[in-house]
């Protein structure tokens, strides 16, 4: 066939062809395809094999198939470990206030940044703002701890206090809060400057002519043209909910301060890890799973619900 005449074949004819004559065609593309297909099944799904240990008394000695099955026993003791209430407070309050506060500060910084003339100052504040999320969870800990620190700390010094923050449970969830905005609201603008870079420079200055002020353009403008890119953004980070990032609590995590730091990613590895319960943390593990899954479902109904673009739906 030639160039001419594949150039005039429709996508709904190419449908029509054979899988086999599809697959010699273009064979190039496929085998490109198939390594991260052939990754992801090693990586992703074989190891779900091991799940069933949830429902099982795992013993390494007897392997998968060996070991007694249980059913539901390690499910029905998470649930009635007296630790169970506080763990999933903490989780779901941690996520949704890490969502609530962090969620809109990169859409606000995106939106400012697109309004700066300066090139050279708006490209070094976007410098300044990615850079934190550069830097490992473990120094960020150690600069916090440092920060905070009751003896020379920057915040005891500004307020003129000795106050140890990282030991009150009051204070917990706002230094995890506030460390994480500092992180990743700076990376987390990059989508959103993307996507207003493709807006029509026309559509401002038909607006300046209008005279519509920099707020109305903003609202007018940018905004529904990030409505997409936000929504997508905002089932992502509901479908990662119950997922609080282990390293940062684990790290900032003290003795004083479980009653707001205690969280189940933390119970997970403390049960596995360190006390070998493989059976029990990897029930736990596929609970907290499973609540993500049902949140993630939830969340994008409610989105192709509210959203008009259906590929939301």
């Amino acid at each position: 066939m030639s160039k001419n005449k594949r150039a005039a074949v429709s996508p709904g004819m190419m449908l029509e062809r054979p899988l086999g004559k599809r697959i010699r065609d273009n064979w190039q593309l496929y085998a490109m395809l198939a390594v991260p297909i052939i990754l992801t099944i090693i990586y992703k799904y074989i190891p779900m094999y091991g799940i069933q240990i949830a429902f099982r008394d795992y013993k390494a000695s007897r392997g998968f198939a060996g070991s007694e099955w249980i059913g539901l026993e390690w499910f029905q003791r998470f649930f009635s470990a007296p630790t169970f209430g506080r763990m999933i407070k903490n989780t779901i309050l941690l996520s949704f206030y890490s969502l609530l506060w962090g969620f809109p500060i990169p859409i606000i910084l995106a939106l400012m940044l697109n309004q700066m003339r300066f090139h050279k100052f708006k490209r070094a504040t976007q410098t300044v703002l990615y850079a934190p999320h550069f830097i490992s969870t473990m120094v960020i800990c150690g600069m916090i701890r440092i920060f905070l620190s009751p003896s020379g700390g920057l915040i005891n010094l500004i307020a003129g206090t000795s106050i140890d923050f990282l030991t009150e449970s009051a204070a917990f969830r706002t230094i995890y809060i506030a460390s994480g905005i500092w992180q990743d609201a700076g990376w987390g603008i990059i989508v959103y400057m993307a996507t207003l870079s493709n807006v029509d420079t026309s559509l401002y200055e038909a607006a300046k002519v209008d005279g519509a002020s920099m707020f109305q353009r903003i609202l007018h403008i940018d905004i529904p043209e990030l409505t997409s890119i936000m929504v997508l953004n905002l089932i992502m980070s509901a479908g990662g909910l119950m997922n609080v990032g282990f390293e940062k609590v684990w790290l900032l995590q003290t003795d004083l301060n479980k009653a707001t730091s205690d969280v189940i990613a933390v119970y997970v590895y403390q049960q596995g890890i360190e006390n070998a319960k493989y059976s029990y943390s990897t029930a736990v593990g596929l609970f907290n799973t499973a609540v993500n899954i049902i949140l993630l479902i939830v969340v994008n109904k409610i989105a192709g619900k509210i959203s008009e673009d259906t590929s939301f739906i």
